[in-house]
């Protein structure tokens, strides 16, 4: 007969152990997604950021992979034009909060919480970052260029 604690405990050991590596995994990919999905940016569609100036949901009929990572576009226009210039139109830094970067953290970027600086797509983590990013914007920029990507290790 099976113990029935030491079964639980070995369950919960586990799921730890998987749960720290995927965690540890997801950490280092390029392209920030969510946990326990492939999708860049929640699925939004990151051309409409420039296109429409603002958050667009994507659709799976509309899409690729890059970098390891699925990307929505809202039209088959938006997935043309980032097919053919994907680092132009995807957000800096994987995706992962711009801020945090800068403060060599990897930390999630909120496709809601956004901004276009000089032709590029930044992304932060909530409203407080975004109030502190607004302070100095180039000045994060680089420190975050600066760190990118081995912040990811």
């Amino acid at each position: 007969m099976i113990d029935r604690r030491k079964f639980i405990a070995g369950v919960v050991m586990s799921a730890g152990v998987v749960l720290t590596s995927t965690e540890a995994m997801a950490a280092k990919a390029q392209i920030y997604t969510k946990f326990l999905s492939t999708s860049a940016i929640e699925g939004y569609d990151t051309v409409a950021y420039f296109t429409e100036g603002k958050p667009v949901k994507g659709k799976k009929d509309f899409s690729v992979k890059y970098k390891g990572a699925w990307w929505y576009f809202a039209s088959k226009e938006n997935l043309d034009k980032f097919t053919a210039m994907p680092e132009s139109f995807a957000p800096q830094f994987g995706g992962y909060c711009a801020y945090g970067v800068s403060q060599n953290a990897a930390v999630r970027g909120d496709p809601l919480l956004w901004k276009i600086v000089d032709g590029k797509l930044y992304l932060n983590i909530n409203k407080q970052v975004v109030e502190i990013w607004n302070k100095d914007v180039p000045g994060y920029i680089s420190l975050a260029k600066k760190k990118w990507p081995t912040v990811l290790e």
